[in-house]
């Protein structure tokens, strides 16, 4: 996977936590469906310089390279977003993670609904009778 649509596309499907990584699935649509598996990796700046941030790419392919019988299905994108533990992680439990995750991700349970986001509060109009909240706004002194 080399295009930025891909992996934003994957950010849409299935995810499985692993302690050196996150992994994100998503299935192609038909005309693709038949093809081989395709992996991508990300791994931000803030993890460290760019010779960590190679190295734990490294890492990362040759776990999928030499897996013995990965888990990973034709027609999905999967996308690994790597975390520092990456890099100092055995290579053995490295490739013990990948496989949980490709098997958690295909497990076939449903995926759960996503989350409200953080912060924002629930809309809902009050009951009769019930006063309407103030928003932050409303609640400021006007100026003068």
């Amino acid at each position: 996977m080399t295009k930025r649509a891909e992996f934003l596309r994957a950010n849409k499907g299935r995810r499985f936590h692993a302690t050196a990584f996150s992994m994100l699935a998503f299935r192609r649509p038909e005309p693709d469906a038949s093809a081989a598996a395709r992996f991508g990796f990300t791994v931000t700046k803030k993890i460290g310089g760019a010779v960590e941030r190679n190295r734990i790419r490294r890492r990362l392919r040759e776990a999928i390279r030499v897996a013995p019988d990965l888990a990973s299905q034709h027609g999905y994108d999967y996308v690994l977003v790597a975390r520092r533990e990456a890099l100092a992680a055995p290579f053995s439990s490295l490739m013990h993670d990948l496989d949980r995750a490709l098997r958690g991700i295909h497990d076939g349970r449903p995926r759960p609904a996503k989350r409200a986001v953080r912060g924002a509060p629930e809309q809902r109009e009050p009951a009769e009778g019930e006063p309407r909240p103030q928003t932050a706004r409303e609640d400021r002194a006007p100026r003068s």
